[in-house]
């Protein structure tokens, strides 16, 4: 695929509505290119105007905050302030709700104000624009799919409404796990949780809400963000369910199912 980058543009002369900043599990975790790739996919097909920062794009220091390494956390956010504002960015669109959650709300206070919009509600904001259109009979219409709210997405920034908007717009049957919206359970990943040892205790936290999708009886799980996609894969497996349970991202579903 080409993707255009932003300082391929300069060079010509232009600049992109939309910088789709990719993140770290979005280019280098082998099943998150698949998200990276199925939403590029959906911009390419719809002519929107955008560019990645390719191999000038670092990480936001989100997982560094997080873990509470600040003085790295500041290095990589004016790192990343001074490359964005010097391409003048003013709308950035992500995959992740790690992203999209420190460039809107904790880049600001250090002097990076731009417009952030998770991929999910972009999606709708096309759906509903009329510029992203379902196939008659597209390959979910119809399925089971249960939804998993992303705690940077769902209780850190009160978006409920949209994802699920996208899957009504794909004709599928929604059941919801019995903990959802404010009440979801988090997948066990977020505050940098990922990159360390658990605590013991009795269940792991992804297999535990896991065990709370395939309860639904549905056969696809969707999901917004790359930390949730791995533990709920994780969960799958360990739940002895990978033949009948499939971990995909709304990206990815929307991709499968646009004209």
């Amino acid at each position: 695929m080409h993707i255009p980058t932003v300082a391929e543009l300069k060079t010509e002369g232009k600049s992109p509505e939309i910088l789709f900043f990719v993140g770290c599990a979005g280019s280098f975790d082998q099943r998150a290119q698949k998200i990276t790739k199925a939403f590029a996919t959906i911009l390419n097909k719809i002519g929107v105007n955008y560019a990645i920062l390719g191999k000038e794009e670092i990480c936001n220091g989100d997982p560094a905050r997080r873990a509470g390494n600040e003085f790295l956390f500041q290095m990589m956010a004016y790192q990343n302030i001074q490359l964005l504002n010097g391409y003048e960015i003013k709308k950035i669109v992500t995959t992740c709700p790690h992203c999209f959650n420190i460039l809107k709300n904790e880049y600001p206070a250090i002097g990076g104000n731009y417009e952030v919009i998770h991929h999910t509600v972009f999606l709708q904001q096309l759906i509903d624009e009329g510029k992203i259109k379902m196939k008659e009979n597209g390959s979910f219409k119809g399925k089971k799919i249960t939804y998993h709210d992303s705690c940077y997405l769902g209780r850190a920034n009160n978006i409920y409404e949209a994802p699920r908007k996208v899957l009504e717009a794909l004709d599928v049957e929604l059941e919801e796990m019995k903990r959802s919206r404010s009440n979801g359970l988090c997948c066990g990943a977020g505050g940098a949780q990922v990159f360390k040892e658990e605590e013991k205790g009795k269940r792991r936290i992804n297999e535990e809400r896991t065990s709370e999708a395939i309860e639904t009886g549905a056969k696809i799980i969707a999901s917004n963000c790359p930390f949730c996609m791995t533990m709920l894969t994780d969960g799958v497996k360990s739940n002895g369910q990978e033949e009948n349970v499939k971990v995909i991202d709304l990206a990815e579903l929307i991709a499968e199912s646009m004209e």
